[in-house]
């Protein structure tokens, strides 16, 4: 009986940590990952005004508590064509909403949309 009750409370001590593992927790973040693949005839300045401005959102919307970003340097070549990568931290999903909403944010996709040919965009709670 003792073996079966401590079977027992092992099994509900690990489903409750697996469900808190899974629910984003006070120390989760939302990562707000894009990746850009720009067009042929976009030229090296359109794609540094790009850049530029992208790394100017961190300054102009309080709610993106950190901005990194980079160039692909993988050699397994499946990008799929995709160049950049930007990885946006918040706090909670209403502070991605208000980003997403911002009249900078916003002011930043009219000016990329003339040089995008595609976009990706993929969200997710960090996990260790």
């Amino acid at each position: 009986m003792k073996t079966l009750s401590l079977i027992l409370i092992t099994g509900l001590v690990c489903g409750v940590c697996t469900l808190m593992a899974a629910a984003p927790g006070k120390s989760a973040t939302l990562r707000h990952v894009v990746s850009f693949k720009f067009k042929e005839a976009a030229t090296k300045e359109q794609i540094k005004e790009v850049e530029d401005a992208f790394r100017a959102l961190k300054g102009k919307i309080p709610e993106i508590v950190a901005l990194e970003w980079g160039t692909n340097v993988s050699p397994e070549k499946l990008d799929k064509g995709f160049t950049h990568c930007w990885v946006l931290t918040f706090k909670s999903d209403k502070d991605r909403d208000a980003y997403l909403i911002h009249p900078a944010h916003k002011k930043f996709g009219a000016m990329l949309g003339p040089v995008l040919g595609d976009v990706f965009v993929f969200d997710f709670w960090s996990r260790e």
